[in-house]
């Protein structure tokens, strides 16, 4: 089973923030978001990644390339060329896939790139930029268990998001972005069957929440695993400046590991 990371994005309301990295890179302590998500799936055995690159991909590239020497003191030879790095990293055990599918590629188009990539009947997507303290082994027994093609994590969050009406656990549409809400939205930690590619292409254009999930809605093949507790997500600079403040006085709610 895949992890999927959508980590292309622009990330333009973080201003300055994102004027070097891509959104998903930005740091919570010394680390990138994106890693925190990863380590949050890698607690639950799941460290199979394929990051759904894009907008500064390049800097996804390096930083795994060179994990060892950004996080380890090293020795570089310049004469012969030799690297030694002083200690083993040891804090991970991941497979890293990185694959650029696109600068201006919208999200339902950047799954599809990674087809060939997606061996087995059932994986799992989600944003890069959102953290959650979600179960992942019940999000995937509920998945499972209810035979549809894909099931989205249902989160409360702030009302700026789009929402999803559900009834009886099975989402019915989507609205976008009401002003004020007390309903849920779909946080990420989605799992899907395969099949869910049938319903994209790799064009541009094909958008993943208002095109094919609204469209598998429609035929009641989407469910929702409702989550009540924390969901967060690195929308504007005021977010992560809390998110690092959870971090630095250890009250960071994903930091099962």
């Amino acid at each position: 089973m895949k992890v999927i990371i959508l980590a292309g994005g622009w990330g333009s309301r973080l201003g300055q923030l994102t004027e070097a990295v891509p959104k998903p890179m930005v740091k919570i302590g010394d680390k990138p978001i994106l890693w925190h998500i990863m380590k949050y799936y890698a607690h639950y055995g799941h460290n199979d990644f394929i990051i759904s690159a894009g907008v500064k991909a390049q800097v996804i590239k390096e930083y795994f390339i060179n994990y060892d020497t950004y996080n380890q003191n090293f020795t570089k030879n310049f004469s012969t060329g030799e690297l030694l790095v002083h200690n083993e990293t040891r804090e991970i055990d991941w497979n890293v896939t990185v694959i650029d599918t696109g600068l201006n590629t919208l999200k339902g188009a950047r799954i599809k790139r990674l087809e060939q990539f997606l061996e087995g009947p059932t994986h799992m997507v989600t944003y890069g930029d959102g953290l959650s303290e979600i179960n992942i082994k019940e999000l995937i027994d509920f998945h499972n268990n209810h035979g549809k093609t894909i099931t989205i994590s249902g989160v409360h969050p702030p009302a700026r998001f789009g929402e999803i009406v559900e009834r009886n656990l099975q989402v019915t549409s989507f609205v976008e972005k009401p002003q004020t809400s007390v309903g849920m939205i779909n946080g990420g930690y989605m799992v899907f069957n395969k099949n869910l590619l049938d319903h994209l292409t790799e064009e541009e254009d094909c958008d993943f929440e208002f095109n094919a999930l609204e469209k598998l809605a429609s035929i009641g093949e989407v469910m929702v695993y409702k989550h009540n507790g924390h969901w967060e997500c690195v929308d504007h600079d005021r977010d992560l400046i809390h998110l690092n403040k959870l971090w630095n006085d250890n009250k960071a709610f994903w930091r099962v590991w």
